[in-house]
């Protein structure tokens, strides 16, 4: 591609943000659109300084990952109703200097676990009570889903059960739950650290639907602990496709690439892991 003064610029923010395949994703579905645009990666510990440069700079618009989606919420002019009602933000627009603020990540997620199974009437285990985890509960309750937060942090899981409605367990004691689908989104597991699993072994039952949302990886300890018991498996790369379509059109107009997306994300994916095909 060629840059240009017109070129417009996004971007991924979080830290960490060096595994990420955001970039590759997006600029490749830049190309195959001929929308003049590239798309970066920003390591971001000031989260207030970070919404001040997007604005300064012009920058158009961002996803917002791992740890600032409930953080940035205060430096946004604007807040999407449904971004304010899961209470996490992973999509900015600049929209003339106007910041407004969207969530992907629930309709990502419920994409990617109904074009497996329904969600109506299922009993669903999430690991963790960050952002990530907020918006999930949020969408796989709108589908009827009954949600159990599961967190290390007793005082951070209850917090978040209870802006859910939802029921919390202490991670000691989820081996003792009756679960349908598991959803791990903590970032345990997640490049360069790919050796950990947020559980051990005696979580997983044959016939449990695991779901984890860390794509780097493709294949985390997590999800082989799960097929090793007799799981089925969901990887990140699904949900990550389908949020990212999402702030592709709002950013764009157009329509999102999807096939090109998804598949330039595998390609990347198996490069950085080394193997020869996709899974």
């Amino acid at each position: 591609m060629t840059i240009t003064a017109t070129t417009q610029v996004f971007a991924v923010m979080g830290n960490p943000v060096r595994h990420s395949l955001s970039p590759v994703m997006f600029n490749q579905a830049f190309a195959e659109t001929g929308y003049n645009a590239v798309y970066a990666a920003f390591e971001v510990t000031s989260v207030q300084d970070a919404v001040n440069a997007v604005r300064s700079l012009g920058i158009r618009g961002v996803s917002i990952t791992i740890p600032h989606k409930v953080t940035v919420l205060e430096f946004l002019d604007e807040v999407d109703p449904l971004a304010a009602e899961i209470g996490a933000v992973n999509t900015i627009i600049n929209r003339n200097g106007r910041l407004i603020g969207f969530n992907s990540d629930s309709l990502g997620a419920v994409k990617a676990i109904e074009e497996v199974t329904r969600l109506d009437g299922k009993r669903i285990v999430i690991l963790g009570a960050g952002g990530a985890a907020r918006a999930i509960g949020f969408g796989v309750q709108a589908k009827g889903a009954g949600v159990t937060i599961v967190n290390r942090s007793i005082a951070n899981g209850e917090t978040l059960a209870k802006a859910l409605n939802a029921d919390f367990t202490p991670l000691q004691d989820l081996h003792r739950l009756d679960a349908d689908i598991l959803i791990n989104t903590t970032s345990v597991g997640m490049t360069p650290d790919s050796l950990r699993s947020p559980v051990d072994d005696t979580v997983f039952r044959s016939g449990m639907l695991v779901m984890d949302i860390v794509y780097a990886p493709l294949h985390t300890c997590f999800l082989r602990q799960a097929r090793n018991t007799g799981c089925m498996t969901i990887n990140g790369l699904s949900m990550l496709v389908h949020q990212a379509a999402f702030q592709f059109e709002l950013w764009t107009g157009l329509p999102a690439p999807t096939g090109v997306m998804q598949q330039s994300l595998t390609t990347g994916l198996n490069f950085a892991e080394g193997e020869d095909s996709p899974s």
